[in-house]
């Protein structure tokens, strides 16, 4: 006897049809994918570019390329040179120069371009820029295989130059250019931080510099010298202006001391660490030098060659590419001539709290590509950026600072070697402070370390020194530093540079921030969607029961 159905047919509910149930459960599957796709907050997927069987020789390009060069005319007349030498070899390529002398405004450009379509072709950049430009649709090329392609890759046979192998480019500094397990660029020049030493000043005060900088020793002799005469000029150089210890980069300061010291940064998921028991006391250590006069930074007194070279600073801590302004004898000087003060200069790693472990922050530039509607361009600007990679570039570009190329091919050459061999020579091309300065990298290569890189890393890196910058403000401003300033502090810079939508914060639930639009949408039609499905359930359950 067949089953009698208790529901009347007018009370029947709706969704209980099978045409219904199984369109219902298709949905539910396509979201659950959607949502998993979309699960990496910030992020998008990216298809790998493909490499074009052959470069078409018989059309004309045009690229261009955004370069950064510190003022320094000598890098421009490389980088015009480096473009006349490739044009003769690719005569159909025209490489168009754009030059700026700071690389957040080739940050700015690129993220203004990025909504019209105009970005360049190739430009030299950092790869927490470049983390940020990934969220946008397919922006920057991936290189990964265009690395390993045997025609065009690196080391590729169908190129008009000797292109370096990937295993010739230097590990360490090729590792900065990943991003999420893929390569999105390739290092152009790398550099360190050096710590550049009045050693006069540091003997006239009865100490001698060790083999190792330590922060330990940084201090004690930054307060010594902080001693005054009855008439208010410092005993140590006679003068009414005297700043210890000065640092540029305030967000290498606090990144370093804090890798050195095991403590937390960030994590390669995006995890915000920063705010721990170990910064904190860093802070305090600081506003306590700070108080006595013996610490400041660039953005608060200036530029820190300029008191080093007027006799006014002991310890000056800067890139090892700004070397060829540090000294008596530096080529490049912001002072009157009549300012100068003559020292002996010596030149140290940054200071470590760990001898025998230094540890020292990799930095420097990249180069990278970005994507365009013609496979044909991408290729003709790959081709170009390798060309960057090539001896002669990366040696003449490494003589006009401190950097080191990074490709051992032209670390190991004879030409390079000849370089560094002739430190001293002279006051310009030799400059021994500059040849100092690169040979402490290429000695410590093995040291250097690199920050994850995600969207949000380049406002972690500048809120890591924000907390520096602050503390040594509020302590010259005679304000208090406590522990209910540290909690401000914390929620001072985690607002202003929008940690918590990055990543979770150490020790908190993570906050992502606002979802996107298409992920609230996701959200809202599974919601719907399992509603529906319980209440199929439900009413089956009703249904068999009766």
């Amino acid at each position: 006897m067949k089953r009698q159905n208790h529901f009347p047919r007018l009370i029947r509910p709706w969704f209980f049809q099978p045409w219904l149930v199984r369109p219902l459960l298709f949905l539910l599957g396509v979201l659950l994918t959607g949502l998993f796709l979309t699960g990496c907050h910030g992020q998008k997927e990216r298809a790998a570019f493909t490499v074009p069987e052959e470069f078409d020789v018989s059309r004309d390009y045009q690229i261009t390329f955004w370069a950064k060069n510190d003022t320094n005319k000598t890098q421009t007349d490389i980088y015009k040179q480096a473009i006349t030498d490739f044009e003769r070899l690719y005569p159909n390529i025209t490489v168009n120069l754009r030059l700026y002398t700071d690389y957040g405004d080739i940050y700015n450009d690129v993220i203004t371009n990025i909504s019209t379509g105009t970005t360049p072709n190739v430009c030299i950049t950092y790869p927490d820029h470049i983390a940020t430009y990934l969220t946008g649709d397919e922006v920057v090329v991936p290189l990964d295989e265009l690395f390993t392609d045997e025609d065009y890759g690196l080391g590729g046979k169908k190129l008009l130059f000797d292109s370096p192998a990937q295993s010739q480019i230097v590990p360490q500094f090729l590792e900065e250019c990943r991003i999420g397990g893929h390569y999105y660029a390739v290092p152009y020049m790398r550099s360190t931080e050096a710590c550049y030493v009045n050693k006069t000043f540091v003997e006239a005060l009865g100490y001698t510099l060790p083999e190792t900088l330590t922060w330990d020793f940084i201090w004690e002799v930054s307060e010594a010298a902080t001693e005054k005469n009855a008439d208010g000029t410092f005993k140590l150089n006679g003068q009414e202006v005297l700043i210890p210890f000065i640092y540029k980069s305030t967000d290498n300061m606090m990144i370093q001391m804090l890798k050195q010291l095991d403590a937390g940064y960030s994590t390669s998921t995006s995890q915000v660490e920063i705010f721990n028991d170990t910064t904190k006391e860093i802070l305090y250590t600081i506003a306590e030098h700070t108080k006595n006069g013996a610490f400041s930074t660039f953005k608060i007194s200036g530029y820190p060659a300029n008191f080093l070279n007027a006799g006014q600073c002991v310890f000056a801590i800067d890139s090892t590419a700004g070397a060829t302004w540090m000294g008596s004898d530096a080529p490049l000087v912001d002072i009157a001539e009549e300012a100068l003060v003559d020292f002996e200069t010596a030149v140290f790693p940054v200071p470590q709290f760990d001898p025998e472990h230094p540890q020292m922050i990799s930095q420097g530039p990249s180069l990278c590509v970005f994507n365009k509607e013609d496979s044909q361009e991408v290729l003709a600007s790959w081709i170009f950026a390798q060309y960057l990679l090539t001896n002669p570039v990366q040696i003449a570009y490494s003589g006009t600072e401190g950097y080191v190329p990074v490709t051992k091919t032209a670390q190991e050459s004879a030409e390079y070697q000849d370089y560094l061999s002739r430190e001293g020579e002279d006051n310009s091309t030799y400059y021994s402070v500059k040849i100092q300065a690169s040979k402490l990298l290429l000695a410590h290569e093995a040291d250097t370390f690199v920050t994850p890189v995600f969207n949000g890393s380049a406002s972690l890196r500048n809120a890591a020194g924000q907390l520096i910058e602050n503390v040594t403000k509020s302590v010259r401003r005679r304000q208090t530093v406590d522990e209910a300033y540290m909690e401000a502090l914390k929620a001072d810079i985690t607002a202003l540079y929008h940690l918590d939508e990055y990543g979770a914060l150490s020790g908190e639930q993570a906050d992502l921030g606002p979802l996107p639009l298409a992920s609230k949408i996701l959200l809202d039609s599974l919601g719907a969607i399992w509603v529906l499905l319980i209440g199929i359930f439900l009413v089956g359950k009703f249904k068999k029961k009766n």
